[in-house]
């Protein structure tokens, strides 16, 4: 168990940081990924800490995305209805 405990929270070196962010930048492939790093128990704390964070902010860009095309495209649909009137 204490084995375990300290393999999960060593610094990763930096050829372990590019392997991981390399990974992450394939479409697809790069967010099952965060989802598996982000909440697994056998993953090192700080690749665990990185996925976290890396998905919550994918959520708030999605968000403002929504909102964002919510917004401009109810407009859009709004003029088209207002100039076929």
């Amino acid at each position: 168990m204490e084995n375990l405990l300290t393999q999960n929270s060593r610094i990763l070196n930096y050829k372990e940081w590019a392997l991981t962010i390399f990974i992450t930048g394939i479409p697809v492939v790069g967010i099952i990924m965060l989802l598996v790093w982000a909440f697994s128990e056998e993953t090192n704390i700080h690749k665990k800490n990185w996925a976290k964070g890396n998905l919550l902010l994918m959520l708030i860009v999605l968000i403002i995305f929504v909102i964002f095309i919510f917004f401009f495209g109810g407009l859009a649909v709004f003029a088209n209805m207002s100039n076929e009137a």
